[in-house]
């Protein structure tokens, strides 16, 4: 499960009210949740955030936050 699957899990999200929400379809949401692989686009993100009534913000630091700058 990827950092978002696991953050719509703990906030007892319902994919299929997020995709009737936003126009994501579940296949998509599917994928985003799932694929470590599958790349959430801004645009993405942020709809999300809305359906589910928190800040863009929470969303993306939580789905970055294993992302580092590299030292030198």
């Amino acid at each position: 499960m990827t950092e978002l699957g696991l953050f719509l899990s703990k906030k007892s999200v319902n994919r299929s009210d997020v995709s009737r929400k936003t126009g994501i379809s579940k296949t998509r949401l599917s994928e985003l949740t799932n694929n470590a692989s599958t790349k959430l686009r801004a645009d993405e993100l942020y709809l999300i955030a809305l359906a589910i009534d928190v800040e863009p913000c929470e969303v993306l630091k939580e789905v970055c936050k294993n992302l580092k700058i590299r030292m030198e």
